[in-house]
């Protein structure tokens, strides 16, 4: 049913003080988070690649070790989702509305509905971290964050981006997941890779602690004078903390890392159209768009579940 004019029956007679229900729209969030990328495809694939293994000794006179086990390793799929959502308002509410600068037929917050959805898509990729599922679980068959990534195909060996034991935010536990990315992040064939955190995700309940660990030049949470070894270990934090307002969990935090592999696929960017309905004079307005928010690689983030 469209809008009519019962259901803007104030705005038709003078005298109104103001029309208040539009707020300020929370900064965008999801594009410190995610990379973006343009996609010409209805799903787009990653294959992750494994390469040569550690090089072996040789003896003299001896043959030298070949390995010919290079290749895919897995692939990642990502299929884009549509996003619509539109109204109808009749001609006599357009027409009789006495306040259509503030209260405009051509946009209802159309906008502002879509980036909200947006920031929420995204956000589940963080919310549901844990889960295997159809639609989230990595290439390598397990979820984004797990304590057992496979590396060195076939031989077992696996890799954690979370703590065996999920613990709160806290000076301990920042350090260990800083150590852990340096100290354990590896290729598929097991070799030592480039890893380094450079920044915390947290939602709002953990802000102040956030605050405390990332800004504090001194030791945070005690009354020695010791250097805060955070704003170090493992080349610090370079790019600090950020507050996720749709983030579920209210202990849930997340450390991202130099490793690309955190995707948003833009298919068709958000659109608006209009027309006025021949048979009814209802003006149509409707918007459109189609992109997907999701990971190719793990080693673009570590994850700490606490559940209180």
């Amino acid at each position: 049913m469209a809008i009519a004019l019962g259901s803007i029956r104030d705005l038709l007679l003078p005298g109104l003080a103001g029309l208040p229900g539009k707020y300020d729209e929370i900064e965008k969030e999801y594009d410190k988070i995610f990379k973006k990328a343009d996609s010409n495809m209805a799903q787009e694939r990653w294959s992750s690649m494994a390469y040569l293994p550690l090089a072996q000794l040789k003896t003299e006179g001896g043959p030298t070790a070949f390995d010919n086990n290079a290749g895919e390793f897995y692939a990642t799929n990502m299929t884009h989702i549509e996003v619509g959502l539109g109204y109808a308002i009749t001609r006599k509410a357009i027409d009789d509305n006495l306040y259509k600068t503030q209260f405009q037929p051509s946009n209802l917050g159309l906008a502002f509905s879509f980036n909200q959805f947006k920031e929420i898509n995204a956000a589940s990729v963080l919310n549901n971290a844990t889960v295997v599922g159809a639609s989230i679980t990595g290439g390598d068959g397990q979820a984004l964050c797990s304590t057992a990534h496979p590396v060195m195909p076939g031989n077992g060996i696996t890799i954690a981006n979370r703590p065996a034991v999920d613990q709160d935010l806290g000076e301990g536990s920042l350090l260990n997941a800083m150590i852990s990315v340096r100290q354990n992040w590896r290729d598929n064939r097991g070799l030592k890779i480039l890893g380094r955190a450079r920044k915390l995700v947290v939602p709002p309940a953990l802000e102040p602690i956030a605050i405390r660990l990332t800004k504090s030049e001194l030791r945070p949470g005690t009354s020695n004078n010791d250097v805060n070894a955070i704003l170090m270990t493992a080349g610090g934090l370079p790019e600090g903390y950020m507050v996720n307002d749709y983030l579920t969990s209210l202990y849930s935090w997340f450390l991202l890392t130099q490793n690309e592999g955190l995707i948003h696929l833009v298919r068709k960017p958000f659109e608006v159209d209009m027309q006025v309905d021949f048979i009814t004079d209802n003006l149509l307005v409707k918007g459109y768009e189609r992109y997907s928010f999701g990971y190719y690689d793990w080693r673009a983030i570590y994850g700490s579940f606490p559940t209180s």
